[in-house]
């Protein structure tokens, strides 16, 4: 599958890890163009030989270009060159959307600009104006809500397998056995050979732990 293809079919990753944010400060259409550029630089990267799938190596690289708004202060250092290239992705993406009645696709506006799409969504990155780069063409333009989806729920399975990952071993046998396994706090203290009390204060750190690396 072509590199545009895959960008495109992958969209609505973005705007579902972007809404996972949405409310806690910055604009929904910055958290979307900098999901783009994590999306972009997903698709460059991945290597369909690892054995999984896009979306499992897409969803960490766009969340984390998300967070990256939230440590800056939602503040990007822009080049020159990416400033003027960024206003002129404002005003392709206004008469586009004037002489078509839709919003450009990230692949469109890139071939307009003559540059490749990782630069392009830098440049919608850098406009911070309310563009929609949606694959659907009839959606209306201005601030996107995204509705509940598949894609949103797989953005919540992945984020929190990744937290998992993070644990030690014996953390991650606490937590299977708690909240896959579905055993009571005594039943699981009984597996691990510990008590019942001490699992619970090791459950509420290890949920703490997990908690910060989700925010």
């Amino acid at each position: 599958m072509e590199r545009n293809e895959l960008i495109e079919q992958n969209l609505r990753l973005v705007h579902a890890c972007a809404h996972r944010f949405q409310g806690k400060g910055i604009e929904y259409d910055d958290l979307y163009a900098a999901g783009c550029v994590g999306l972009v630089k997903a698709v460059d990267k991945f290597d369909e030989g690892l054995g999984y799938k896009l979306s499992t190596y897409a969803v960490p690289v766009i969340l984390g270009e998300i967070r990256q708004l939230f440590r800056t202060g939602g503040s990007v250092k822009l080049s020159r060159s990416l400033q003027e290239l960024s206003v002129r992705a404002k005003g392709l993406c206004e008469a586009y959307r004037a002489e078509h009645d839709r919003e450009m696709k990230i692949t469109e506006l890139a071939e307009q600009l003559g540059v490749d799409a990782y630069r392009a969504a830098e440049a919608l990155n850098a406009a911070r104006t309310t563009i929609s780069l949606s694959s659907d063409s009839d959606e209306e333009s201005g601030i996107e809500i995204p509705v509940p989806s598949p894609e949103e729920a797989l953005t919540e399975k992945l984020s929190l397998r990744q937290a998992i990952s993070t644990l030690s071993e014996e953390e991650r046998s606490l937590i299977e056995l708690r909240y896959f396994g579905h055993k009571t706090q005594q039943e699981t203290a009984e597996q691990l050979g510990t008590t019942q009390v001490q699992i619970s204060r090791r459950e509420k750190k290890i949920l703490l732990k997990m908690r910060a690396m989700l925010i």
